[in-house]
């Protein structure tokens, strides 16, 4: 079945491919190749408790079924959603009143590509801090433009806009298809959301035969965006097999979708097509991730950036609070968001530009607050609270090493990146990598550290966005990756496990490492 083949592995060194397990292969490896251990000695005391992070082993093999599920932000939500609910977790709705207790672990969505989950300590007080690992969802990709449909020497052609600055090139002769949100008209006149996904190749973009473009390799490859860049769906004769209503039609209204389209999303969604009454859709690239390298050692997958850090902040809360007894000497309250439309500048409702991560912890803090009447809760709860911003780092090239500051060189396998920037294109600070370092040592994990070059630009996330907002501690880091805002990206197996690890580490014990430290008072 597609949907078996898209959570499977393939062999590619094999003759002939064999489907096995992710778990399978990661076993088989850490037979030869055991992982690494870490120790340096921790700037701070340990005299007071420090919990020790327990953590169930590799999560390699079920982040590639996570990416294979979420080709789009609402797949990668409606997947998490999905876990959550299977972890215990209580889904909330931001239309309703909310009823929280300690130790009670809630989440909602927005728009269903954004989503925040939280834990409430059993010992909460008024007044506590959240500790926030905060990702996105999007990634660089090409959409359908509200009118797709059209029509050039004899091929049936879909019209795209490109979001995110993508490496465009790397969309050139792939195998491509279709995925994203659909509305459908129910049978009682309701309206419905509906996630559809064609798991088939659909779509391709063919470059120009070098024979017809002699100096491509000397020139360099600059195609227009507006007219190079536009898949293609078949050859203009499948028009003939449209039924005569739907001809009709056509000559009195050019569809905004190709009919052909149209009728591949109703076969998917098992509805008529009169009853698809809007469309919001990703061309997305058909290959499964899968692990790669001689000893299996990368991982290969479009959409790394931010997926991998998606997917390893929404399993350190889940399995940091497994338990009831995992939340109950906790004081604070831990938590996820997941945001969309980072690649674009985070400005929308379900970005974080907007207020929605502030707005739940302003509704938390009142649900909890009961008949406490003393001074700025929520102030006060922001002050003791530390966001960690996960998105991914610039690995160092080795074909391009001098496009990094000469002692600022991440590499895989070594560890999460630290961001840093002097003029706050990044929100860390002296003392956030301090704590965000501290947690690491304590626990034996690796860290890295990166700068961009002063001749250089330097790109943002949301920590910047976040940090500004209400004035909340924000660390910015990174998984090391390679080919970023490709189609095909690459990054390092064991730096999966080491970032689930940190964020594990962070919420099991932020809490004693922060109360050493004494700065404004």
């Amino acid at each position: 079945m597609a949907a078996t083949t898209l959570t499977r592995l393939q062999l590619l060194h094999s003759p002939s491919p064999t489907i096995i397990r992710p778990s399978l292969i990661l076993s088989k490896f850490h037979l030869h190749h055991p992982p690494r251990k870490f120790s340096t000695t921790p700037l701070c005391s340990t005299s007071d408790h420090i919990p020790q992070v327990k953590t169930k082993g590799s999560i390699v093999g079920d982040l590639l079924d996570y990416l294979n599920e979420s080709w789009t932000p609402f797949h990668a939500t409606a997947e998490a959603k999905r876990q959550l609910i299977d972890a215990g977790f209580r889904l909330l709705n931001e239309n309703d009143e909310w009823d929280l207790k300690p130790g009670g672990r809630y989440f909602f969505t927005r728009n269903m590509s954004c989503l925040v989950a939280f834990a409430i300590g059993d010992k909460y007080s008024v007044g506590s801090g959240f500790h926030i690992v905060a990702a996105h969802t999007d990634s660089p990709c090409l959409k359908l433009k509200p009118k797709s449909a059209s029509s050039k020497s004899g091929y049936l052609m879909v019209n795209v806009q490109t979001y995110g600055g993508g490496l465009w090139h790397t969309w050139f002769d792939r195998d491509l298809s279709v995925a994203g949100r659909v509305i459908v008209r129910g049978g009682d006149g309701s309206f419905l959301h509906k996630l559809v996904k064609v798991k088939r190749p659909l779509l391709r973009v063919p470059t120009l035969a070098i024979h017809l473009d002699r100096t491509v390799n000397k020139d360099g490859f600059k195609p227009n965006l507006e007219t190079h860049l536009i898949p293609l769906l078949a050859t203009k004769q499948e028009e003939a097999s449209l039924e005569p209503k739907e001809k009709s039609n056509a000559s009195s209204s050019k569809p905004a979708h190709h009919s052909l389209l149209m009728q591949i999303l109703s076969e998917e969604l098992r509805c008529d097509i009169d009853d698809i009454v809007s469309v919001e859709l990703n061309i997305c690239d058909t290959q499964p991730s899968c692990l790669g390298g001689a000893n299996n050692e990368f991982i290969f997958s479009g959409r790394l950036d931010n997926l991998a850090s998606s997917y390893c902040a929404l399993r350190a809360l889940i399995d940091s609070c497994e338990s009831p007894a995992d939340l109950s000497n906790e004081h604070a309250i831990r938590m996820v968001a997941l945001f969309d439309n980072e690649e674009v500048g985070s400005d929308s409702c379900q970005g974080a530009g907007a207020p929605t991560m502030f707005q739940s912890i302003r509704r938390i803090v009142g649900s909890l607050a009961h008949e406490y009447v003393g001074e700025n809760a929520f102030e006060r709860a922001i002050r003791q609270s530390f966001l960690v911003s996960a998105d991914m780092a610039h690995g160092v090239h080795p074909n391009f090493t001098e496009k990094h500051e000469e002692h600022h060189r991440p590499e895989m396998h070594k560890g999460l990146v630290i961001k840093h920037n002097a003029n706050q294109r990044y929100a860390t600070s002296g003392l956030t990598a301090f704590l965000f370092k501290e947690i690491a040592k304590i626990h034996n994990l690796p860290t890295q550290e990166f700068v961009v070059r002063n001749d250089m630009g330097c790109g943002s996330t949301i920590g910047p966005i976040l940090a500004s907002g209400v004035g909340i501690r924000t660390v910015d880091c990174g998984i090391p990756q390679l080919s970023m805002h490709s189609v095909r990206e690459i990054c390092g197996k064991e730096d999966i496990d080491i970032a689930y690890q940190h964020f594990m580490a962070f919420y099991q014990s932020f809490s004693s490492i922060d109360r050493k430290l004494h700065v404004d008072y």
